[in-house]
């Protein structure tokens, strides 16, 4: 009985050892390159993708792993069609295209650098595939794909949803969209960025970037944070709207200018703003504790706005490439966002603060508590993104920054001529607001 079990378990193991070769694990990272053409009824995409993403594949080797050329088509195209065929979805005008046709699935070396462009990489699938006796380790292979989708019209707007998340554990997706008139547009999707309008109308990019916005403002405790110590020593509708209509319009200058490449470009400035808008909080919590007035407070928070919409910016890098040709549209989309989300933390912070300092503690002292607590908050994140900004050396003090202090400069007092314009209105509206009210009573 035993020996019929030993043979068995051998047997089994026999069986089982080509199965375990072939597993392997997920990989870490991978970097997917692809390109996107509509010509007339026909939209040519073209992939490139590591062969070791590729898995449940039974690709033949040969030596010590070796890809075995002479039999790899059938595995090849399988993989094509398994991993990246029926997991793209892309659409025509909203509705998505059937299947597609497997024209050509190929191996390549890793140094192969056809996929720099879509006619190299359309030339490349003409040229001789690799020898058979060529020694490649499956693993560092490349798999190279044509897959041909039928479309109604060159014309039409098209969107993608890549669904490549399960290649890897980090999935980069080069995409370049090639018009019929010549243009291009480059994108980088990352994991599963679900659908993608790959040239949306202005109506899809201010959905969007509205959506965006509104998500940022929420997810952003700094900017939240922000905004609670604006809210807590003021609490009336009407001061209240000055001061976030300052920041608003702040901050809108600075996220507009830095969509247009206007900011600095260093790699100090990202950890010069965070650091800054960490201080902004301090200040504002220690300004709440020591009880300074609030009547102009609207201005600082138009200075401290500037910093935080260079913050939102940052958050609009990688987003920017969805708006298309929109920019603008989807920049003030992004805008309106952050309002809708501004103005649903006043909508529930407002009456929250009201009922605290009536049934709970002394306005005076909530103030003092609550500012106490985002200062302590913020305190250790200026000094920590501080310590970040120290790493980097100081700019070179060169023509091209003279150039860009200047350029900001001249930014910095056409805010400034507004601002002082800002407070000679309203002065001008309370001091006609003042003989009506005396003439009413």
């Amino acid at each position: 009985m035993k020996a019929l079990f030993a043979t068995a378990f051998a047997i089994g193991l026999l069986i089982a050892a080509p199965a375990r070769t072939m597993a392997h694990e997920i990989p870490n990272a991978i970097v997917v390159q692809s390109f996107l053409k509509p010509d007339g009824q026909t939209l040519t995409f073209l992939v490139r993708v590591p062969l070791s993403a590729i898995r449940d594949v039974d690709v033949p080797q040969r030596g010590p792993g070796y890809l075995d050329l002479s039999r790899a088509d059938d595995a090849l195209r399988t993989g094509a069609i398994v991993w990246i065929a029926r997991e793209v979805a892309l659409y025509e005008e909203g509705r998505r295209l059937a299947d597609p046709r497997l024209v050509a699935a190929r191996a390549s070396l890793p140094s192969d650098r056809s996929f720099q462009s879509y006619e190299t990489a359309r030339a490349h699938f003409a040229d001789p595939r690799l020898p058979d006796d060529i020694d490649l380790y499956w693993e560092q292979g490349l798999l190279d794909i044509w897959l041909e989708y039928g479309i109604q019209s060159d014309q039409s707007r098209l969107a993608i949803n890549p669904g490549l998340r399960p290649l890897a554990q980090r999935v980069t997706i080069g995409l370049q969209l090639l018009f019929p008139d010549g243009r291009e547009r480059a994108f980088q999707l990352h994991d599963d960025p679900g659908l993608v309008q790959l040239d949306p109308r202005w109506h899809q990019a201010a959905a969007d970037f509205v959506r965006s916005g509104f998500n940022h403002i929420l997810d952003g405790i700094d900017h939240l944070l922000f905004l609670l110590c604006l809210v807590i020593p003021i609490r009336r509708m009407r001061t209240l709207i000055a001061v976030i209509t300052s920041f608003t319009v702040a901050h809108s200058v600075t996220l507009i200018a830095s969509a247009y490449d206007l900011a600095p470009g260093a790699l100090w400035f990202p950890p010069l703003v965070e650091t800054l808008i960490a201080t902004s909080i301090v200040y504002m919590a220690l300004e709440n504790i020591v009880g300074a007035r609030v009547v102009r407070r609207w201005v600082i928070t138009f200075a401290f706005g500037l910093v935080h919409g260079f913050g939102f910016s940052f958050a609009l890098r990688d987003t920017l490439q969805f708006a298309g040709s929109h920019l603008l549209t989807a920049l003030l989309s992004f805008n309106v966002g952050v309002e809708l989300g501004q103005l649903l933390v006043l909508v529930i912070v407002v009456p929250a603060l009201n009922l605290m300092f009536r049934y709970v503690v002394a306005e005076r002292m909530g103030t003092i508590i609550l500012s106490a607590l985002v200062a302590h908050t913020a305190w250790h994140w200026m000094t920590d993104r501080g310590a970040q900004l120290l790493q980097f050396p100081w700019p070179a003090f060169d023509l091209l920054f003279v150039l860009s202090l200047v350029r900001w400069a001249m930014v910095m007092l056409a805010l400034a001529a507004a601002v002082w314009v800002g407070r000679l209105l309203v002065r001008s509206l309370r001091q006609g607001a003042k003989p009506r009210a005396e003439a009413e009573v």
